[in-house]
């Protein structure tokens, strides 16, 4: 992998990350690395789902793409947040 390809998977983790953790309702008590964990494999995850169901090339906004990506990061911030609230009780 270029280092292009890696700057550009961080940058592309952060931002579905992130919008993942604004999806999810209440405080989520994840450091930033995990949110960009779970964002670099929502963002992998989605795209391998959106080739899969034929919707990744598109002309325009891959739309489905980028839901389902956010869809994903949603829900691992979701797993990550109760799997450490449990771990506190």
């Amino acid at each position: 992998m270029e280092i292009t390809g890696l700057i550009s998977a961080l940058v592309i983790g952060v931002v579905v990350g992130g919008l993942g953790r604004l999806v999810v309702p209440g405080r989520q008590r994840i450091s930033m690395l995990m949110t960009l964990l779970v964002g670099i494999a929502a963002a992998l995850v989605g795209t391998f789902a959106a080739s899969v169901l034929g919707v990744s090339d598109t002309s325009g906004v891959d739309w489905v793409e980028a839901a389902l990506q956010v869809g994903l990061a949603g829900v691992g911030v979701t797993a990550l947040t109760r799997s450490r609230a449990h771990q506190y009780r």
